[in-house]
This record gives structure tokens, sequence and C-alpha cells, in this order.
């Protein structure tokens, strides 16, 4: 796992390079942050994906079993909110692109 956090590490710090390097101190933790929980990531959805979002449930022998949302699915989504918030931080540290006159025309 650690080799394949090391190597998403490379792909964000390839993305992020133009971050201001005053803020490389604050940019390196969030960026292996974020790579943990990209790795994390694909592997809860792997396990989603094989083995479903519900899961047969029940307290006792005597009780009818019922669906419940397996605990993987609520990790899933809590580690997604925490990598998109940790992406948007990092968006947020990149330099502002100019514009040139035309682009400011266009829009773009």
């Amino acid at each position: 796992m650690e080799h394949r956090v090391d190597e998403e590490v490379d792909r964000l710090q390839k993305i992020f390079n133009e971050i201001p390097r005053d803020q490389l101190n604050v940019v390196e933790g969030l960026i292996i942050q974020a790579a943990r929980l990209r790795i994390l990531l694909d592997d809860n959805w792997k396990d989603i994906l094989e083995n479903g979002e519900y899961e047969k449930f029940s307290q006792s022998n005597n009780q009818v079993p019922y669906d419940r949302k397996r605990p993987i699915v609520d990790n899933y989504d809590n580690r997604d909110k925490t990598y998109q918030s940790i992406i948007q931080q990092l968006t947020e540290l990149l330099p502002k692109k100019k514009l040139d006159r035309k682009s400011k025309l266009l829009g773009r």
C-alpha cells in the first residue's frame, strides 16, 4: 500500500507544483494526506463493488435478518468528503492564472 501512496504523492506533487514555495510546509502534509485518502478510497470502492452497499443483519438468531448499510459505505463517504476538502484547499493555493484580453472577452 505504501508504494501506491508514494505514486499518488508524486502524481499530486506534479499537479500542485505551482503552489508558492512559502506555503510548501502546509502543502506537503495536505498532499500526503490526500494521497493516503485516495488509496483508501480506491480500496473501499473495490470492496463496495465486490460486496455491495448493504448486508443482511440481525441482532439474534430469533430475529429475521434485515438489510443494513455496511459500515464501509459510511467510511467511504466520510473519507471522500475529507479528500474533496483537501483537494479544494490545494486548488485554492494554486496561483491564479492571468487571462489575456481575448480570453476575458470570450469568457475563458
